[in-house]
C-alpha cells in the first residue's frame, strides 16, 4: 500500500457508488493490512451492496462525523471471504483501536452481530 495520512486516521470516509452514479460517504474505522486498508461493517450495510455492485471506491481522512480533512485517494474495494484475511484485518483493527475495539466487539460477540459482519479491504491507486 502506499503510504499515505491515512495510517493514522482516527477516522476514514469511505465513499462508494449508488447505482445512479451518485456518492455516498461513511465515516468508518481502518487499519493498515497487507498493504491494504482493512475496514469491518454490518454485512447487509448500503456500503456493502453498493461495493459488490461497483468496487470503485474513494477514501479520505475525516472526522467522526465524517467531514473530510484531507485529499481523497482512488482505490478498489473487495468483501474478504478468507477467515485467516478476516482474522488480520480484525487484529489490526484492535490494536489501533483499543480498548475501544475491544468493548465494541465484546458486546458484537454478546448480541451476535459479530457473526454478521463483512470484512473490507481496500486497495489504493
Amino acid at each position: 500500500m502506499i503510504a499515505t495520512d491515512l495510517d493514522s486516521a482516527r477516522y476514514v470516509s469511505l465513499l462508494s457508488f449508488k447505482r445512479d452514479g451518485s456518492e455516498a460517504k461513511t465515516p468508518v474505522w481502518a487499519a493498515s493490512v497487507d498493504g491494504k486498508i482493512g475496514i469491518y461493517t454490518g454485512a447487509d450495510s448500503y456500503k456493502v451492496k453498493r461495493i459488490r455492485r461497483n468496487p470503485q471506491v474513494r477514501v479520505a481522512r475525516c472526522d467522526a462525523r465524517g467531514n473530510v480533512l484531507g485529499p481523497w485517494h482512488e482505490g478498489t474495494c473487495a468483501i474478504v471471504e478468507d477467515p485467516a484475511q478476516k482474522a488480520r484485518i480484525l487484529a489490526a483493527l484492535l490494536q489501533k483501536y483499543g480498548w475501544q475495539a475491544r468493548i465494541l466487539n465484546f458486546f458484537a460477540a454478546v448480541s451476535g452481530s459479530a457473526k454478521k459482519r463483512a470484512f473490507l479491504a481496500v486497495t489504493l491507486r
